[in-house]
């Protein structure tokens, strides 16, 4: 138990001024007009109706949303520097034959694959870019064409698969530009904001 204060003559005795809320003196008020005027002044509208088509509508005419023109714009520029001068690890990529792609995606992807049955309708290409964007070791996947990533992350000595490159390139030239350069991760982000506008 704690020991009792002691108290020497009489405390001060101190007034603690007190709030009132009450009372013409305490009214706060905002300049500018009085809510009720507000309600009076307004002209009456038509009710909206309609509105979701219309904003669906205004958004399939409107093109590509700003993270999918960036990611046109960096593919376009790929593709532009690829046509000028390819770099070794293109070259590389393009001699890469259909069977060591195989057997790339069997060594890392496809040993639990008949336990993921949401992936049953993707072909094995699709498969391959989507490990790659789950992979964090490449750097973020979100805003940046895949092949850009790539390069990024050869860069930066990260070593990523000659496979991942060979099978942009090898989708690129089967005419598959954009789909295939956009991030699963971007589809999924940006198709929320585009059900939200």
């Amino acid at each position: 138990m704690p020991p009792k204060r002691r108290t020497s003559g009489i405390a001060p005795k101190t007034q603690q001024s007190t709030l009132a809320f009450h009372g013409a003196a305490n009214r706060v008020t905002k300049g500018g007009a009085r809510t009720t005027d507000v309600k009076k002044n307004i002209p009456s509208a038509p009710a909206a109706t309609n509105v979701k088509p219309q904003a669906e509508e205004l958004a399939d005419e409107a093109g590509p949303t700003t993270v999918e023109a960036g990611i046109i714009e960096q593919v376009e520029q790929e593709v532009a520097v690829q046509k000028i001068a390819p770099t070794p690890e293109e070259d590389a990529a393009r001699k890469t034959t259909d069977a060591k792609i195989k057997k790339y995606w069997g060594a890392t992807g496809g040993k639990s694959e008949k336990m993921r049955v949401h992936r049953k309708d993707l072909s094995m290409h699709e498969k391959i870019l989507r490990q790659f964007d789950m992979s964090g070791q490449y750097g973020p996947c979100t805003g940046i064409a895949r092949l850009r990533r790539w390069k990024r992350a050869h860069q930066l000595d990260l070593d990523p698969p000659i496979e991942v490159l060979a099978v942009l390139l090898k989708e690129q030239e089967g005419g598959n530009k954009l789909s295939v350069q956009r991030s699963h991760v971007d589809e999924l982000l940006n198709s929320g904001a585009d059900a939200d506008a």
